[in-house]
């Protein structure tokens, strides 16, 4: 099930913001990850939870290379980059289709704001479930993924019934987005605890976009415009 459009009869303004954060996400992948090969960038740039919870830059172990100084910085690198040509695919999709009605409805100064603390929120949920769990602290983490869920949150309480056009066993449907987002972080929430449970290993951050998700419906409302609120 993926959702390939929604409702933007309501659109004023045009999302030059949500293009930039789409166009660097796609130069950082094809100019610097040379589409996900060059693995010492991902090593260096890419966010570590053992890291970032001690504040210094762990080189060689796990194959990790040097980061820039401080370490806190590999929040906002790792957030333009990802790990296969899938990964940025999806990711963009949903910005694309989601992040233009949060932009017109924050403006573009508040949106990209919106969007940063989404990720760094994200980010350090996914940090303090690996402190909690005692796992993957030096497995390198990556992608705008946690940033998106909070444009994905963000979306579910503006905008809860917008209908999101999916496509699924080679049909379309409409599909209101309290709906099609309801499922999408329920999918999470059940993965981070099969993971929790051993029963999983994806790899896949699932702490960072449940995050990212509550922080896009806690927050969304501070950043809209007062004559929307």
């Amino acid at each position: 099930m993926m959702p390939i459009g929604d409702d933007n009869t309501g659109r004023t303004l045009t999302p030059y913001v949500n293009y930039l954060l789409i166009a660097l996400n796609i130069f950082v992948f094809v100019y610097y990850q040379r589409l996900g090969t060059n693995i010492d960038f991902l090593l260096s740039y890419a966010a570590v939870p053992g890291e970032l919870l001690t504040g210094a830059d762990i080189v060689g172990t796990n194959g990790l290379g040097p980061s820039p100084s401080p370490v806190y910085t590999t929040i906002f690198t790792s957030m333009f980059m990802h790990g296969s040509i899938a990964h940025i695919f999806g990711n963009m999709l949903y910005l694309s289709i989601f992040g233009d009605n949060i932009e017109n409805a924050m403006g573009h100064f508040r949106y990209l704001a919106f969007y940063l603390l989404c990720g760094v929120l994200a980010s350090l949920a996914h940090v303090l479930m690996s402190a909690v769990l005692g796992d993957g602290l030096l497995v390198p983490s990556l992608g705008a993924s946690g940033a998106i869920s909070g444009i994905l949150g963000g979306y579910l309480v503006l905008f809860p019934r917008n209908r999101i056009r999916i496509w699924a066993l080679l049909f379309t449907f409409r599909v209101p987005a309290i709906i099609t987002l309801g499922i999408w972080i329920a999918m999470q929430i059940v993965s981070q605890v099969n993971m929790i449970g051993g029963s999983e290993q994806s790899g896949v951050a699932y702490a960072a976009h449940i995050g990212g998700f509550l922080a896009g419906m806690l927050l969304v409302r501070l950043f809209v415009k007062q004559r929307e609120i």
